[in-house]
């Protein structure tokens, strides 16, 4: 039995050639990394995207306070009769916004074991993408994410609440080179696909860059080596080198800021009909602004203003419904990197937004409170960053 097996083995040697171990390769980064910048007209905005309020889904009216409340279906919180955590509503509500106004310039750092992803603000979140869930802490509240590679993908999911995820997929397109983001408000699995495309920010990539200090760095384990990973480069603001210095103290745009125009957009017929004035709009978010020491000019979009904008419809059972959003804006030249002069631009510094639904008695009310609140917190930034 010997003999034979050692014939048949020089055989099987002679007909198939000398063994030679198969080289392992290692995991496929998907060439994520570089600086990447936002091509708007490629890229899709919705003018409503998020995840189904509680009005749109069995809302009815509450006959004590006239503002909408569950009716026990499937509501804003994704479960059956479950109302929505303050916790809950803050990760939602700063989730949707980051959707809702994307970064314009991005720096990615991917390796093996951590993905890395840091906005023109300096902001900065890394993952695992093991496949496991992972908690992070966004705008002070601990959100579960889970991070994995598919086929050259990566898949990024924020898990809001029960029934609830917002997932990232992030892809690369060699001609022309391109890094396209699908984001998709995922409600019992289900939703749309929202795609973002960013370009390369310059011709020269920092793939080289990030290759070489994941090959200087020693075996660990995934937590050290999340834990030892150099933190990407801030990118450097449009029209502005890299070299040259910048103030990225938390809310420096707003260092110095002592006057403020105010524009409150024109209201609908439907919106009128449910109770919003104009007028009082104007005074409500001009008081927490003045309170805090600026001076507020009306109907002055010249430099750094407020701008307030109420979309309103009515629905069949005669509730009111209206998207609100408060934007603080301001104007400056930037150098823009297909423009060789610069060139006049806005910018918008703060924005938060709500939508609010009841009955026509308290719904112009309840909007009015709703932006107060919004600007009141702009206004306590503002007096933070003069100190």
């Amino acid at each position: 039995m010997h003999r034979f097996g050692l014939a048949t083995t020089l055989m099987l040697v002679a007909l198939l050639g000398p063994w030679r171990p198969t080289p392992v390769r290692a995991q496929d980064t998907s060439g994520f990394e570089g600086r990447w910048t936002l091509n708007r007209t490629l890229s899709q905005f919705p003018r409503e995207m998020g995840f189904t309020p509680a009005w749109a889904v069995g809302a009815r009216p509450d006959p004590a306070t006239g503002t909408g409340r569950s009716s026990g279906g499937s509501g804003a919180s994704g479960a059956p009769g479950r109302p929505e955590s303050e916790e809950e509503a803050r990760r939602k509500q700063q989730l949707t916004n980051e959707v809702r106004t994307p970064a314009a310039h991005v720096t990615i750092a991917d390796t093996a074991t951590t993905f890395a992803i840091t906005d023109e603000r300096g902001q900065t979140r890394t993952f695992r993408p093991d496949g496991r869930d992972e908690t992070i802490q966004i705008a002070g509240v601990p959100t579960i994410v889970n991070a994995r590679r598919d086929a050259g993908r990566l898949v990024l999911v924020y898990k809001l609440e029960p029934g609830r995820e917002l997932r990232y997929t992030y892809s690369r397109v060699q001609s022309p080179p391109q890094l396209v983001v699908e984001v998709q408000f995922l409600e019992r699995g289900r939703g749309e696909a929202i795609k973002r495309v960013y370009e390369p920010a310059s011709a020269t990539s920092t793939v080289e860059a990030a290759s070489g200090t994941a090959a200087a760095a020693p075996a660990a384990s995934a937590g050290e080596a999340r834990a030892a990973a150099p933190a990407p480069p801030t990118p450097a603001p449009p029209g502005q080198s890299p070299s040259e210095p910048f103030d990225q103290r938390p809310d420096a745009a707003l260092k110095g800021l002592n006057t403020l125009g105010l524009v409150v957009e024109e209201l609908s017929t439907q919106a009128v009909a449910c109770g919003l004035s104009r007028d009082a709009l104007e005074t409500a978010v001009a008081k927490p602004l003045t309170d805090a020491g600026l001076r507020v000019t009306r109907n002055d979009d010249e430099d750094t203003y407020l701008y307030v904008n109420v979309i309103s419809a009515t629905m069949s059972s005669g509730a009111c419904v209206s998207r609100y959003d408060a934007f603080l804006n301001t104007h400056t030249t930037a150098r823009l990197s297909y423009r060789e002069t610069p060139v006049l631009v806005e910018i918008s510094l703060l924005h938060k937004g709500g939508i609010a639904g009841g009955a026509p008695a308290a719904h112009g009310q309840a909007v009015t409170q709703g932006l107060q609140e919004f600007v009141g917190s702009f206004a306590t930034r503002i007096r933070d960053a003069n100190r």
